[in-house]
């Protein structure tokens, strides 16, 4: 860990590889680390840049694991958790290496294709089957553990798209943190030990750029998704907000529970992206994450009136300092409502 001066503060940082504390190695040819936390399917992402001035630098290889801390002096260090190696390079000159890992989620056995259906199980029991075949422990929000998926195959295809697919269907993100199977709804969602995600309160100060973003043209009003009814063999709609301009989802379900539950999915997604900011903070905060909740008490109307949701940061440290970039969309505090508009299709 490097050690500053506490009369102010200055970023600190501590690496680990397989276990073994790089201190030594590291500080004295730090030149820059760059992480990207992100909500969404994609891994998140460790860069690493170091001097090799001497040619004594070993490159790591391929599946080591680094585990990472970043902070300030006078608030010590933030846990940011285990990184894969999976691409390394040297250049020169001057001689540098570069590394980059991405967090142990999607990769390695979740991403063999595999075949298998689960019939009448809770999204709990389903995530719980793949966790165990991945040497992994399950954890999955409360509002998944009780809901029953009538039938759903899995075709040739990874569990790591499956889980995503499903996460699609019921608006919610499945990643790997520390050996652990998260699966958590987009709204509502929690740590890893069942704790509500916190809430953060970011001042204009704290930020030397932002850029805010409120769509309203040509903005849907509803989705609406379609099922075959077997009674009747017959095409029927499910629709949640109101008519108007409805966005009609492409696939076809297997039943009206799904389809309902597809519509509400994406009719979230829609009112999220409603209104969309991007913040950077000259003054990183190694604190947040992805999922975590950020108010604005000082900006204008509307970004103050709005609870905002992390979607992706980027927190970057190097000789300039550590700042940390926010990519935010509204989060929806009302549950979607839902309206009956079944219909027949010839």
């Amino acid at each position: 860990m490097t050690v500053f001066s506490p009369e102010y503060p200055r970023p600190i940082w501590r690496l680990s590889l397989d276990g073994r504390d790089l201190a030594d190695v590291i500080n004295p040819r730090f030149m820059s680390l760059s992480l990207t936390e992100t909500r969404d399917d994609q891994a998140d992402q460790l860069t690493l840049n170091l001097t090799d001035h001497d040619g004594l630098l070993e490159i790591p290889n391929r599946g080591a694991v680094i585990r990472v801390a970043i902070g300030w002096s006078t608030t010590g260090l933030v846990d940011k958790g285990s990184f894969t190696v999976d691409e390394t390079g040297h250049r020169g000159t001057p001689d540098t290496v570069s590394i980059r890992a991405r967090s142990a989620d999607m990769t390695g056995p979740l991403r063999t294709r595999t075949e298998r259906s689960f019939h009448g199980k809770t999204i709990k029991q389903i995530v719980e089957e793949i966790a165990l075949a991945n040497g992994l422990t399950a954890i999955v929000g409360e509002g998944f553990r009780d809901k029953v998926v009538k039938h759903i195959d899995q075709s040739n295809e990874s569990d790591a798209a499956f889980l995503n697919r499903i996460g699609k269907r019921y608006d919610a993100v499945a990643t790997v943190k520390d050996d652990r199977l998260l699966f958590m709804p987009v709204r509502g969602a929690k740590t890893a030990s069942g704790q509500d995600m916190p809430v953060h309160e970011v001042y204009r100060r704290d930020g030397d750029q932002h850029d805010f973003l409120i769509t309203g043209r040509d903005a849907y009003t509803g989705v609406k998704a379609f099922w075959m009814d077997p009674r009747k063999t017959t095409r029927r709609s499910v629709m949640v907000g109101v008519i108007g301009n409805a966005k009609h989802l492409r696939d076809t379900f297997a039943n009206e529970t799904d389809a309902l539950a597809a519509a509400q999915s994406e009719w979230q997604r829609i009112r999220r992206g409603l209104a969309t900011m991007r913040f950077s903070m000259a003054y990183g905060r190694p604190e947040l994450s992805a999922q975590h909740k950020v108010l604005f008490p000082d900006m204008k109307k509307p970004i103050n009136e709005i609870d905002w949701l992390v979607r992706e940061l980027t927190h970057d440290l190097n000789e300039s300092g550590l700042t940390t970039g926010l990519d935010l969309e509204m989060f929806d505090k009302e549950d979607a409502g839902t309206e009956d508009d079944s219909v027949l299709f010839e």
